[in-house]
């Protein structure tokens, strides 16, 4: 049997993180793109930071900026009535947080390929800046921005430790596939583990396909 609400959770989640780092990664990736601060490095560093960290230690951290009793839990549970801990909206927090290398870093690569060239073109005939972006940085950037949504959205289905603690394993509320996954080899229920697991592993393999297909295509039209 298809565990369908934590597929659904799950979709919802990744969806949501991929939205709404596109909106966070975009600004990000460009001011790592061109910017030359001093302080540049530090801020890659620290973007970068999920890549390397243990996810338990990122999602224990989360755990308690969360709290009710800190300031970040308290101001949410004050705004919403909601704790941010055990919800879906932690969920999407930690999810953030946890894959925002995913969006900026080829988000960034993109952007550093285009160079300035094509953005002080339209600069000089008067176009502005929000018009640039749009009308000549995305479409260049377009395969970026796939690479970076997929990439994103495919890593955020497939966390396990920053749910885990942020979430823990509440049916219908914070239990994604990776947990379900996780408590069904916990109770030797290994059919049904088997299941999940195998979706899991046919949508990572869909996922490289996809990539590697549009980092391909790329380097085939550049040359």
């Amino acid at each position: 049997m298809i565990e369908w609400s934590a597929i659904s959770l799950t979709l919802q989640l990744a969806l949501t993180t991929t939205l709404l780092l596109l909106i966070i990664g975009t600004p990000l990736a460009w001011w790592l793109a061109f910017s030359r601060r001093p302080f540049k490095p530090a801020v890659e560093a620290l973007t970068a930071m999920p890549l390397v960290l243990p996810p338990t230690v990122l999602g224990f951290y989360l755990l308690i900026l969360m709290s009710p009793e800190n300031t970040l839990g308290g101001f949410w549970l004050t705004l919403t009535g909601e704790s941010l801990t055990f919800s879906f909206s932690g969920l999407v927090v930690a999810s953030i947080l946890y894959s925002l290398p995913f969006m900026v870093q080829p988000l960034q690569g993109a952007f550093q390929a285009m160079g300035r060239s094509p953005l002080e073109a339209a600069l000089s005939l008067r176009a502005s800046k929000l018009d640039t972006f749009f009308s000549v940085a995305v479409p260049l950037c377009r395969r970026g921005f796939l690479s970076a949504s997929v990439l994103t959205f495919a890593h955020t289905v497939g966390e396990f430790g920053v749910v885990l603690m942020v979430g823990g394993n509440i049916p219908e509320r914070t239990r994604v596939v990776s947990i379900a996954i996780y408590e069904h080899v916990e109770t030797l229920n290994y059919a049904q583990a088997h299941v999940l697991s195998l979706l899991l592993l046919g949508f990572s393999f869909a996922v490289l396909i996809l990539v590697y297909t549009n980092n391909r295509t790329a380097r085939v039209g550049v040359g």
